[in-house]
């Protein structure tokens, strides 16, 4: 296998030569796998390979964490000062700017996912992440709470030491920062896994942790499939807190894992199956363009997608009318042409789990509104699908698809949806539409989610926790409360005379 590949790019949305490396990233240096095992990376457009990265197993997990835990001990942690930590940290972020056309060509090359979005959205979210968090390195901090006068208390905030993360194939690079950047921000160093279909913005990466000055064995990057590489991070004994984003099913392994090794605790961003509700009295233009947003972004690959539409009786009939239109008129190719918006599934595998879902959808009596099939015969591309004559025990009602498959329902009260809305295994996000506020408010309360918008749909902000309820996961990331995840509180007792 060689050690770097070469892409030179020639589009209508960015031209230029990128080079990066396949090995593994351990103690600052990239290397080749101890076993010397490979993954082929698949591009999603044509469905032929892209080039081979290294493949880590647990031996090569073990020796990042060891370097992780060694670098802890001697370069990072409570040896570094928050100040420090935050200038190198927005160092990498300007390092992360000055070369983000190159990580959204790479994503929308691994990924599928349109260069612009690549760009304006996943690249661009990933280095304001990375900032956030820079600033607050240096305002970590505890309290001094008041017992007596005959006591000083107080508690320190320390990191935990070295982290395992494990991140999706969807937003790669956003994935990436939202997990790094607190966990580097708080003291502690990390051994992380991108997903084998979509490495090659984190290896672009780890060419740039060096470059800003990161001590050797505070960021480590082991590719790797999840039943070896990800669960030896899940089961190491040196790793003491593990962060996993992606499938609800994974996440119970991830926990379970945690748990038998040495009851290691877990950040789990979980799937989702979120309702969006739209009242006769919403601003039905703004609904629309919402409820599309909701659920084509990212070509429907996204946790928080508003795949279940619910539409009150009164304007069913017209949502549907300018819901199908829009999605229609979504421009579905590759994603390097500019007026493209929905690129392919991102891989094989994906691609025939959203068509079964499809099928499922048919056969157990829903109607295809719109879409369904496959566009061409090259890559993993699916038409935008709009299911109606949707009932509640369907499957393509109560699991996640994760495409661009929407279920379009019709209620009639209030109390009714919101009944149905809750009644899932998942909790992530909902959206409620509605000019009456006290019924947003009132809506909003009843929902059973993590995360939940009013009049606006799938629009996360970086200073706002991001997590959900239920099956939907467990802790948050996101904002100051992503922070509590990546610190041990001690507290402090000092006797300033007490006498036995």
């Amino acid at each position: 296998m060689p050690s770097t590949y070469t892409k030179t790019f020639d589009t209508p949305t960015y031209k230029g030569t990128i080079t990066i490396p396949l090995g593994l990233y351990i103690n600052g240096e990239h290397v080749e796998p101890v076993e010397g095992g490979s993954i082929e990376v698949i591009n999603p457009t044509t469905g032929k390979v892209i080039t081979s990265i290294a493949a880590s197993t647990k031996h090569d997990v073990d020796i990042a964490a060891q370097a992780a835990q060694k670098a802890y001990r001697t370069s990072w942690g409570l040896k570094v000062p928050g100040t420090e930590r935050a200038r190198l940290l927005f160092k990498l972020a300007d390092l992360m700017e000055k070369h983000i056309e190159e990580f959204a060509a790479l994503d929308a090359l691994a990924n599928g996912k349109a260069f612009k979005a690549a760009y304006g959205i996943d690249n661009q979210g990933a280095i304001a992440i990375m900032k956030y968090y820079a600033g607050w390195a240096d305002k970590i901090h505890g309290k001094v709470i008041e017992t007596n006068d005959q006591k000083l208390c107080y508690t320190r905030h320390e990191p935990i030491g070295v982290v395992g993360q494990i991140i999706p194939w969807n937003l790669p690079m956003t994935a990436l920062a939202a997990k790094v950047a607190p966990a580097l921000a708080t003291g502690n160093t990390v051994v992380l896994k991108p997903s084998e279909l979509t490495p090659l913005s984190a290896l672009l990466f780890s060419t740039l942790v060096k470059e800003a000055g990161i001590p050797p064995g505070v960021i480590n990057i082991v590719n790797g499939y999840g039943a070896t590489a990800g669960r030896a991070i899940a089961e190491h004994s040196i790793i003491g807190k593990v962060s996993f984003t992606g499938s609800t099913l994974i996440g119970r392994e991830i926990m379970e894992a945690a748990a038998k090794s040495n009851l290691k605790p877990v950040t789990l961003e979980l799937g989702g199956k979120s309702p969006n509700v739209i009242f006769d009295d919403a601003d039905l233009e703004q609904a629309v363009k919402w409820a599309i947003h909701g659920i084509y972004f990212n070509h429907g690959q996204n946790c928080c997608a508003g795949s279940r539409i619910f539409v009150q009786e009164g304007i069913y009939d017209e949502f549907l009318r300018q819901f199908t239109e829009q999605a229609r008129a979504i421009k579905v190719g590759d994603p390097f042409e500019e007026d493209t918006s929905q690129g392919p599934q991102v891989s094989e595998t994906q691609f025939k789990r959203i068509m079964g879902y499809i099928e499922s959808g048919k056969s157990e009596g829903a109607t295809v509104h719109l879409g369904g099939t496959r566009i061409g015969n090259e890559g993993y591309f699916i038409q935008p699908t709009i299911f109606t004559e949707c009932r509640p025990h369907m499957k393509i009602v109560q699991e996640e698809i994760f495409g661009p498959v929407a279920c379009v329902m019709k209620f009639k009260t209030e109390e009714e949806v919101i009944e149905e809305a809750n009644s899932t295994t998942y909790g992530l996000a909902a959206s409620v539409f509605t000019k009456d506020i006290d019924k947003g408010f009132r809506v909003a309360h009843a929902l059973e989610a993590g995360i939940m918008w009013i009049n606006c749909a799938n629009l996360p902000e970086i200073q706002m926790p991001f997590g959900g309820f239920k099956q939907s996961g467990i802790g948050r990331e996101l904002g100051e409360y992503a922070l509590e995840h990546y610190t041990n509180v001690k507290a402090v007792h000092v006797n300033l005379g007490v006498k036995l």
